[in-house]
């Protein structure tokens, strides 16, 4: 016997009453999805294919103190497993949910009781500032607001060969005091610190999740002061289209969305791209113990891939997985990333886990898999910078195999660990680190460089100053007993576990960090900076602080002033990427032929150690070699001394028999730490050059001279 929920109407009626007005009732058409605004009323329409029963709940505010509940008859409102209707009269704004019934056996999670948020809703009722909980079920909201995208706005479209990331976290970025915006933790906020982002000279921005989440739904609590812990990072997705409300200064209806806007373009007008982390691998209903909030509820069998016994596979760590390349949610994926595209002028996205969606509905991983290729060729997606995170916690693990080829740059967990164990000075390191630099063609040879994402900190793990200063992870303040984040950090502490006043450990954690700035951007790739690395921030030793809204995460701008001259250095190797066509390849080095584009050296020229025990690593970029046409590039050696000693290296000549001029030596006190164009040094070739234990020697020729044969 159908279930009766009070107060419903028929929608047979085609009459209602809704806030004392008469409202029509009609069958309404299957697409498109969502609720949308016709001439005729507004459509509603939502996909699911088990359901035996629907009911749309129409509200007029999110106390739903006014309500209309239309139950859909599915001879009428049903085409194939989507579920319609079309409503006219209906007020400028309103609320609105779904209610759905069906099979009560396990695995199916049906409750007529539950309100289950449209897939498709880009706006939110309880719109609400960070950190104050939603005490009421979510609820769309159909609002009369129009996207205004300004026709002077334009994607930057950066090359990818060209492209710097820069990756933060919406709220971390400006909510501390020291930040000194006007609307701290926002996108307004953000937009208030992009003269400081162009300046810096990197080209995009990566942002953490800015999809709507509950950032209370954390069940940690602080043992050091009873705190209870917040879901800062936002890996946990209530609705792929809504935007975070509590990063807008006004959190209500359809302002973050129009804010988030708003900031898109904002950046584009300072020349920076904006690439979104996006998490299809899972949602924040958990396992069978999470909330039914909307797939689960639609329909749970569908939505997400399940074992044999009718269990939740869990490739994602998080509870669940979403069925990502079932053709229905395939669909759904396509139409987010298009909307956030078309609408917003987003310029490229970030896949967590996205070896998830290379899986099948078993969970086995596929060769070309439907969802990856559907993304790859899409129209709308078509200039859109696609990047992987190419492994998942059911341990596939696909850098340099991912199945999406050359559409895709795929972040290089290798490159962060082989650098990261080169300048530590273990051992057999230096043939590793000559092949990241190169752009890793072990990995890439199909895709060429600009496919391996280059990082050494990202926010998974250490930052860049707690790399150089623990050996261990400390994460007692999250509440797990230390027991999360992982213990591969591949640091070094430069001898003492933490702070410390001795100057001379003090010099050579500054020095190895600008050891990784440089090693950085000498690379062949594309690379990723994380923010507040350029001025030594740190999360005191915590490499999983994806709990911690407070200091450890939020960036101390007061650090800017105090290592100024680090910032000063980090804006200089940037720009010294930029300048040098020859660091951003299309295509390897090769360092083989007559004119080989790259030479490698040791402690004297030509004559490289890749033997175990070797800490040195020298090389030199024939100007000629940078393979975008045009005239040739300046000459670059680089010299990199991971010893624990100091040690004479012989400079070699210029590929073209050009002048040296020095450009960075890490181990010198600012300001001789970094030059301006021929600003630096005359360093004479076949003379020596005294480099100190970890630490990192650039030349670049000069402009002029140039003879176009090696000497």
């Amino acid at each position: 016997m159908p279930i009766k929920i009070t107060g419903e109407v028929d929608c047979s009626s085609q009459k209602a009453i809704f806030q004392g007005l008469p409202v029509e009732i009609l069958r309404g058409q299957a697409l498109p999805y969502g609720a949308t605004r016709t001439p005729h009323g507004v459509n509603f329409a939502v996909v699911s294919r088990h359901s035996t029963d629907a009911w749309l709940v129409i509200s007029s505010s999110c106390d739903r103190s006014d309500e209309l509940i239309l139950r859909l008859d599915p001879a009428i409102n049903r085409t194939g497993d989507v579920w319609h209707v079309r409503v006219e009269s209906l007020p400028e704004t309103f609320c609105y949910a779904w209610r759905m019934d069906g099979p009560s056996s396990h695995p199916h999670h049906y409750n007529p009781e539950h309100l289950l948020i449209d897939p498709f809703a880009k706006i939110f009722s309880c719109g609400h500032s960070w950190g104050h909980p939603c005490d009421q079920e979510r609820l769309g909201i159909v609002t009369d607001y129009r996207i205004h995208r300004d026709e002077s706005d334009r994607n930057p479209a950066t090359p990818r060969a060209d492209t710097i990331l820069y990756e933060l976290h919406v709220r971390g970025f400006t909510v501390d005091p020291s930040s000194q915006v006007a609307s701290p933790g926002t996108f307004a906020g953000l937009i208030e610190k992009l003269d400081y982002i162009r300046d810096l000279g990197v080209t995009a921005l990566e942002l953490l999740p800015v999809d709507e989440f509950d950032e209370t739904d954390c069940p940690f609590v602080n043992p050091l002061t009873g705190e209870r812990l917040r879901n800062f990072w936002g890996y946990n997705t209530i609705s792929y289209a809504a935007v975070k409300s509590g990063y807008s200064s006004s959190p209500v209806r359809e302002s973050p969305w129009l804010e988030f806007c708003n900031m898109i373009q904002a950046c584009h007008s300072q020349g920076l791209e904006v690439i979104l982390d996006v998490v299809f691998n899972h949602t924040a209903e958990g396992d069978e113990r999470g909330p039914t909030q909307s797939f689960k509820g639609l329909d749970n069998c569908l939505y997400y891939m399940l074992d044999e016994a009718g269990n939740y596979r869990n490739f994602s760590g998080c509870g669940n997985t979403v069925n990502s390349n079932h053709p229905v949610v395939r669909d759904l994926v396509l139409k987010m990333l298009e909307a956030k595209v078309a609408e917003a002028g987003v310029d490229g996205f970030r896949f967590d886990l996205a070896s998830v969606l290379g899986r099948d509905r078993q969970g086995r991983a596929l060769e070309n898999p439907p969802l990856v290729e559907r993304i790859s060729e899409n129209a709308v997606l078509a200039r859109s910078k696609l990047i992987a995170e190419p492994w998942d916690a059911g341990g596939l693990y696909q850098v340099g195999s991912f199945p999406g080829g050359e559409r895709w740059s795929a972040w290089n967990g290798k490159y962060r660990d082989d650098v990261r164990r080169f300048w530590a000075g273990h051992e057999g390191m230096t043939t590793p680190m000559a092949t990241r630099i190169c752009g890793s063609p072990d990995l890439f040879q199909r895709q060429g460089p600009t496919c391996s994402l280059n990082f050494v900190t990202c926010h998974d793990g250490f930052t860049l100053a707690d790399l150089v200063s623990y050996n261990q992870k400390h994460n007692l303040a999250n509440g797990e007993q230390n027991k999360d984040g992982t213990d591969s950090n591949e640091s070094w502490n430069c001898g003492v576990e933490g702070p410390t006043d001795d100057p001379l450990i003090q010099a050579l954690r500054q020095r190895q960090v600008r050891n990784f700035l440089t090693t950085l951007m000498v690379s062949q790739g594309v690379p990723m900076l994380m923010a507040g690395d350029e001025f030594f921030r740190t999360q005191q030793g915590n490499n999983n602080a994806w709990c911690q809204d407070n200091p450890t995460s939020w960036l101390n701008w007061d650090l800017a002033k105090k290592h100024a001259d680090l910032l000063r250095f980090t804006k200089g190797v940037i720009a010294l990427r930029k300048r040098h066509k020859v660091l951003r390849r299309n295509t390897f080095p090769r360092g083989d032929g007559l004119m080989p584009d790259i030479i490698w050296h040791g402690v004297d020229p030509t004559r490289p150690d890749f033997t175990q025990y070797s800490r040195v690593l020298a090389f030199t970029l024939d100007g000629r070699g940078h393979d975008r046409g045009g005239p040739p590039d300046r000459d670059i050696y680089v010299a990199m001394n991971a010893w624990t000693s100091e040690l004479s290296f012989q400079i070699p000549a210029s590929p073209t028999g050009r002048i040296w001029r020095v450009a960075v030596e890490t181990s010198a006190p600012s300001p001789g730490d970094i030059y301006e164009p021929d600003t630096g040094p005359i360093v004479t070739a076949g003379t020596t050059v005294k480099l100190s234990s970890y630490s990192t020697l650039v030349l670049v020729s000069e402009a002029d001279g140039f003879s176009g044969l090696a000497p």
